[in-house]
């Protein structure tokens, strides 16, 4: 070093001595320098010249941490927790002279082992530190750690600097969401990028975002996971834990999305992801899964928390076996406090640490399960994260189903801040636009927010998440062109997947060349995303559907990586038309506040929601009815005006014609858009718009138009 490096290094130098004779006496275990840690700051934290490493357990009897050297298979010293530095369950040392870039670490613990009664404690299991903030021998994708499957952590720095880069904050009823998978909207050739299948190569894609009009993005799985776990082989491909809904570590990204290896600064390129959408007006969400890990049931591996505190962690039967509300084998305890106090500093990392901007919990129903699996009324866990400070300004939004039956759309406990993926919208619209009939009154109400299963409860954001398709079940493409499932890649005699799609394949199932079959396709396409962004509540897209993505039928994809799910951006340029057509329903979403929410009333007095259907203002019951139309009026902020919408929706097979509702003086219907036209043709945009002479619309067959009002006030002889 040299003499100026020297002088640099004296300041510090000088805090690092006065810092150490602060923390005390100076113990030393197996040649370590060590003395008792941060008790209250679980996992792994730097400090000056060490690190404290804290742990817990109510039932371990004694912990030991092991050192490695980077990808060693050994480590080069265990070092025991002194009991001295135990304060009540909680273990705490830290450990001088180590280089964080050079070394990983895991843990071996000590316990009772009865497994009746939930104790499966095993000190020889290499466990993983359950508060790992980046997990080792993860980083190649689809390649085993050349130490076999235990998992390690490593100690992270948290140095990033945001500068001045702050969230969009966008109110939950302006957002349009677009669900993508991190490795799978970028790893085919076609997407034309630097680093496919990374954070980094999702980066490269926010113009393409940014231009469509979303601003709001829905990540699914980037915690921690092993694609390898399970991995198998049917008909010469390898199939991968793909999806990643089987979590390793709840606090570390995965770290195979990242292009390059990192040590020990692990998180940062997803944090330039972040920085970069907010710096672009989009936010991101995460997709968490807190309702099971990869351990599984009996027969699976012992990663961390099974091996940290089994009966703690889990959801057991009086005999010790594994409660499974998630289909997946174990169930996560989540409303016992230490696993709640997990889930909340969790949480709080993600939001401190990557500035995310909200959550989808997946099978969020069982985050409100008892201890003993029963619903609880006021679920301590979800009450806890609508209060929780650093969270306030997150998006709380639960999958409110699980595994188990228990089915809570609409009901879900809230609070004012939880949101909903609105399954029963996804289920209506889908029949009502492949031409069932008895529910014509319930799509109106879907429409309308779901005001049926959400009004009066909340007014001032949305409850309503609002999709037809999603990461599980068929593309947009796929639901109009499938009456089946077809799943065999996936290697079960496509026994796997759902059989209920409310599907229909316009007259010939899978690909074909028959024009009117496709143009109806289209057709239909064009229905789906209407309905979608003009609905009130919150929009979510899914990846590549604005261009026709197809996975062939299958709608259980959760393990094929490869060309069956990744985005195959061909269909961008093969149907511009489509994107085109997605673009402009989104700039006249936003153009209309009363599209998104409840505004003012309107001066005229009209309800702020009305179901039409051939005739204004009447709605038959008819188990029939295939012909519906939605009035929405309110006022504009801007201008004071009244505004009106009119939504009309054909599901018959026939045409049809519709009086239209009398608008106050000085109100004329003009037509924005018309799915019956072509797909460039069938958006007008506002400075193209007519005036409708008649006092009726022909809706044709299956088709969906909508109208807004124009004001013009009458000049006097008119």
């Amino acid at each position: 070093m040299t003499k100026k490096k020297m002088k640099l290094m004296e300041p510090y130098s000088l805090f690092l001595e006065q810092y150490m004779k602060r923390l005390g006496p100076i113990d030393e275990v197996n040649g370590y320098k060590v003395r008792p840690g941060f008790f209250d700051e679980y996992g792994a934290t730097v400090i000056p010249g060490g690190v404290s490493f804290t742990v817990h357990s109510k039932h371990a009897t004694s912990f030991k941490l092991a050192l490695y050297k980077r990808r060693a298979e050994e480590p080069f010293v265990i070092l025991p927790f002194p009991e001295s530095y135990r304060v009540g369950n909680v273990y705490s040392m830290i450990v001088f002279g180590l280089d964080i870039e050079e070394i990983e670490y895991a843990y071996y613990v000590d316990g009772p082992y009865n497994p009746r009664k939930g104790h499966i404690f095993d000190d020889t299991n290499v466990l993983l530190d359950p508060y790992a903030k980046a997990v080792s021998g993860q980083s190649d994708w689809g390649k085993k750690p050349p130490y076999g499957m235990s998992y390690r952590a490593r100690v992270v720095a948290s140095d990033f600097d945001w500068k001045k880069s702050r969230a969009p904050m966008i109110p939950m009823e302006d957002l349009i969401i677009y669900e993508l998978h991190v490795r799978g909207f970028t790893k085919d050739k076609s997407a034309g990028v630097e680093y496919p299948g990374t954070f980094n190569g999702l980066a490269e894609k926010i113009p393409y975002l940014k231009s469509l009009g979303i601003n709001a993005v829905e990540l699914m799985p980037i915690f921690e996971f092993d694609e390898m776990s399970g991995m198998r082989h049917h008909d010469g491909k390898k199939l991968y834990d793909y999806w990643g809904y089987n979590p390793v570590s709840f606090f570390s990204p995965n770290t195979a999305y990242n292009s390059s290896h990192e040590y020990n600064h692990e998180g940062t390129e997803l944090k330039k992801l972040v920085k970069k959408m907010h710096d672009n007006g989009i936010e991101v969400i995460l997709d968490v899964v807190f309702n099971h890990t990869a351990e599984g049931n009996e027969q699976g591996p012992s990663i961390n928390l099974k091996g940290f505190d089994n009966s703690v962690y889990y959801m057991l039967t009086p005999d010790g076996h594994y409660f499974n509300f998630s289909g997946c084998g174990n169930t996560l305890n989540c409303n016992h406090p230490i696993v709640r106090r997990m889930i909340i500093d969790c949480l709080r990392h993600w939001v401190i640490e990557y500035r995310v901007d909200g959550f989808r919990f997946d099978l969020a129903s069982i985050l409100g399960r008892n201890e003993d699996g029963s619903p609880m009324n006021n679920p301590p866990l979800l009450q806890n994260l609508a209060f929780d400070p650093i969270l306030a300004n997150v998006k709380l939004i639960a999958e409110a189903w699980d595994a188990g039956g228990l089915y809570q759309v609409g009901t879900f406990p809230d609070w004012n801040r939880w949101s909903e993926w609105n399954g029963k919208y996804r289920d209506d619209i889908r029949s009502f636009l492949k031409g069932d009939a008895e529910i014509a009154h319930t799509v109106c109400d879907r429409i309308a927010g779901s005001v049926d299963i959400y009004s009066p409860r909340r007014r001032e954001n949305s409850p309503s998440v609002n999709f037809i398709t999603c990461h599980d079940g068929f593309t947009l493409y796929d639901l109009f062109s499938y009456n089946e499932k077809h799943n065999e890649a996936n290697g079960w005699d496509n026994t796997d997947g759902d059989n209920h799609n409310l599907s229909w394949n316009c007259g010939i199932e899978g690909e074909t060349d028959n024009l009117d079959v496709l143009n109806l396709r289209h057709q239909m396409i064009r229905n789906a995303f209407t309905l979608l962004l003009m609905s009130r509540g919150t929009p979510m897209l899914s990846q590549g559907d604005e261009f026709l993505r197809t996975q062939r039928g299958n709608n259980n994809a959760y393990c094929q990586d490869n060309d069956i799910s990744w985005v195959d951006w061909t269909y961008l340029e093969k149907n511009h038309d489509m994107v085109s057509f997605v673009q402009k329903l989104i700039k006249i979403r936003k153009a209309h506040p009363i599209l998104r929410s409840q505004t003012n009333p309107p001066r005229s007095g009209y309800p702020q929601y009305s179901k039409h259907g051939v005739n204004p203002w009447y709605l038959s019951d008819q188990a029939s009815e295939r012909v519906i139309a939605v009035m929405f009026s309110g006022r504009t902020a801007e201008d004071n005006l009244d505004d009106y919408c009119y939504i009309a929706f054909n599901s018959h097979w026939e045409d049809h014609i519709l009086e239209l509702p009398v608008l106050p003086k000085d109100y004329h219907w003009q037509c924005h858009i018309d799915t019956a036209k072509i797909t460039d043709q069938a958006v007008v945009m506002e400075e193209h718009l007519e005036v409708l002479e008649s006092t009726h619309l022909e809706v044709k067959a299956r088709s969906v138009c909508v109208l807004f009002a124009h004001y013009r006030p009458s000049v006097e002889g008119e």
